[in-house]
C-alpha cells in the first residue's frame, strides 16, 4: 500500500544535554526528513517540561522551512486556548506569505500543560478551560476572511497581512468531538494516538462520515500520530524505547525530567504501579524491526483508515533517531516513490 509517512517533532532533551541542542536537533532532523520524501513536519507545543524543547512551535516552522526545501512544515498543534485568535491569524499569514504552499495549521482543544502553568499563559485568568474553545476558534476562522457580523467588535479587525489567506487548518484531537467538528467544517483531521490509549478508529471513522469538502480540503484528510521506534532488531528498538518508558513514568507520577539514558532506564528499580505505567505506555508505541514495524503500521492504517501517518520517534541519541527515521524510509521504499 502507498502509505503518507509525517514527522511530529517535540524537540526532545536528554540527560546531561540541553534544551538549545534539542531545537538544533531538530533543524537536523528536518532536513533529513525532507530529503528522506517524508510529506510533512510538525512541531508540537508543550510547557513546563523538562524534557521538551518545543515550546513554540510557531518560532520553530519558520526556522524549519528556512532549512528545508520541499516538506510541508506546520503546527502540531497551536493550543488555542494560549493564544489570541487575531494573533494566530496573523503568525500563520506571515508563515504562509514567507512560505506559500508549504504551511500547515494545526490546532488542539486543550493547554497542553498543566493547570498552574495554562493559569500563568493566559493573559485573562478566567474561563481557563477548554469549553470556550468554540468560541475562540470562530474567531479564528472569522480573522481568516470576511466573517464577523456588522454590529460585532470585532468587525473593522483585519489580520495582516490582508492579502495572504491562512494555511489549511487541521483540528488535534483524541476524541470524537475534535473528529465530528473538523469532518462537519470540511478541516483536516489528526488523532493523538501517541500519547491516548483511546482506539482511534471511531474517531476516524466518524470524520469521515461527517465530512463536508472545503476549498482547502476536496476530500477526507486523515492523520494519524504514532510513537515509533525502528530499530536494527527488535530488541535494540526495546532498548531505545526503555528511555522514554522511564521518562513516561515519570511525567505520570509528577516528576518530570530529562529523557534518561537506555542504561540508566534499564537498571531503575521500577515499583509495581510504575511497571505498570511503563507497559501500557509501551503498548501505545509501534516497536522493532524495520519489517515489524512497517507491518504493525500498515494494520493500524488500515483499522482506522488513514490517510497519512505522523511519526513520533522519542530516543535519548540523538544519532539513533535520525537512524530510526531512516530505517523507516527504507522500509517503505520511500525513495522508489
Amino acid at each position: 500500500m502507498s502509505l503518507g509517512l509525517s514527522v511530529l517533532d517535540v524537540s526532545p532533551v536528554s540527560s546531561g544535554s540541553s534544551g538549545a541542542r534539542a531545537l538544533r536537533n531538530t533543524l537536523e532532523l528536518a532536513r533529513l526528513a525532507d530529503e528522506l520524501g517524508y510529506e510533512r513536519y510538525w512541531l508540537a507545543e508543550h510547557h513546563n517540561l523538562p524534557s521538551i524543547a518545543s515550546s513554540t512551535p510557531e518560532v520553530m516552522i519558520g526556522h524549519v522551512a528556512n532549512v528545508t526545501e520541499r516538506i510541508r512544515v506546520g503546527a502540531g498543534g497551536i493550543m488555542l486556548p494560549n493564544h489570541a485568535p487575531l494573533k494566530v491569524a496573523e503568525t500563520f499569514r506571515v508563515l504562509e506569505a514567507l512560505h506559500p504552499g508549504r504551511i500547515d495549521l494545526g490546532i488542539g482543544r486543550a493547554p497542553g500543560t498543566d493547570p498552574v502553568t495554562a493559569t500563568a499563559l493566559r493573559r485573562s485568568q478566567d474561563r481557563l478551560g477548554a469549553e470556550d474553545f468554540p468560541v475562540r476558534f470562530g474567531e479564528l476562522l472569522a480573522f481568516s476572511g470576511d466573517g464577523f457580523p456588522e454590529d460585532h467588535p470585532f468587525r473593522s479587525v483585519v489580520a495582516m497581512p490582508r492579502d495572504v489567506g491562512l494555511p489549511p487548518i487541521w483540528l488535534l484531537g483524541s476524541s470524537g468531538y475534535s473528529a465530528i467538528a473538523a469532518g462537519k467544517m470540511g478541516l483536516g483531521y489528526a488523532f493523538a494516538s501517541h500519547f491516548s490509549p483511546a482506539d482511534p478508529a471511531p474517531a476516524m471513522r466518524a470524520y469521515r462520515e461527517n465530512f463536508e469538502p472545503s476549498e482547502d480540503f476536496g476530500r477526507p484528510s486523515a492523520v494519524l500520530a504514532v510513537a515509533v521506534i525502528c530499530g536494527e532488531t527488535d530488541e535494540h528498538a526495546q532498548r531505545l524505547a526503555s528511555s522514554m518508558e522511564l521518562a513516561w513514568v515519570r511525567m505520570r507520577s509528577g516528576k518530570p525530567m530529562p529523557l534518561p539514558s537506555p542504561e540508566e532506564a534499564l537498571g531503575y528499580p521500577y515499583t509495581a504501579g510504575e511497571r505498570r505505567l511503563a507497559d501500557a505506555y509501551r503498548a501505545m508505541q509501534v516497536i522493532g524491526d524495520p519489517s515489524t514495524v512497517r507491518a504493525r503500521i500498515e494494520e493500524v492504517a488500515e483499522r482506522t483508515l488513514a490517510d497519512e501517518i505522523m511519526v513520533t520517534t522519542n530516543v535519548y541519541d540523538h544519532g539513533e533517531r535520525l537512524r530510526s527515521y531512516e530505517r523507516l524510509a527504507a522500509a517503505f521504499e520511500m525513495a522508489t516513490r
